[in-house]
């Protein structure tokens, strides 16, 4: 995983969005909305360029999925060798990455959770040990807990926990722990997190 040793909050302040979708990050920007280091009297640069926005677009993205510049950038460049708009298939290849799949199910509490539950083999893939988080779903594949105490006692206090809306191209049973693929999803299934448009513009130059 990319690892990320600067505190989220200051992350989120930063960028002037909740990108980890935790409540308590919506607090933190509605009592200081202000970017770090503005409370002391913190000079502001100016106007910021085409460039500064389309990297702080970029930074949205890249944070939320919890990816390193050379993990995001692949999958952009994946994107663009398929049919259709490059920013919709970047947003629907990030989707679709089993971490996020198992985040989006409510098995974890947060991407990086899920990360690491995938990483330390608590999840199968079609009854398959599955522990790589950047492996890509496909229509009518299921994911589950694997047969163990610990395991399915670890991701059912995850899902008792988690806040997710389930996306209407997931389903989960969480009585048997067992989440399923049922459709790809489409953009509109997404949740906006960053004018994706505008990353597409910051690679193609």
């Amino acid at each position: 995983m990319a690892r990320n040793t600067k505190a989220r909050g200051k992350i989120v302040r930063r960028l002037g969005v909740n990108i980890y979708g935790n409540s308590k990050y919506d607090r933190l920007l509605k009592k200081k909305p202000q970017k770090p280091g503005k409370e002391r009297d913190f000079r502001s640069r100016g106007k910021v360029s085409d460039y500064g926005r389309q990297l702080l677009e970029k930074q949205k993205l890249r944070l939320s999925y919890a990816l390193s510049e050379k993990q995001f950038f692949n999958t952009f460049v994946k994107a663009k060798k398929l049919r259709g708009l490059t920013g919709d298939n970047m947003m629907i290849l990030l989707e679709r990455r089993l971490d996020n799949v198992v985040y989006r199910l409510g098995l974890a509490t947060t991407r990086a959770q899920a990360r690491q539950f995938v990483s330390h083999g608590h999840i199968r893939l079609n009854s398959r040990r599955a522990n790589v988080p950047s492996m890509v779903v496909q229509v009518g594949d299921s994911i589950k807990v694997k047969e163990s105490e610990s395991s399915k006692k670890l991701l059912r206090e995850s899902l008792a926990h988690s806040n997710q809306i389930m996306p209407g191209w997931l389903s989960i049973d969480g009585d048997a722990l067992v989440g399923s693929v049922e459709r790809l999803p489409d953009r509109v299934d997404i949740p906006l997190i960053a004018n994706e448009q505008m990353v597409v513009e910051f690679y193609s130059k």
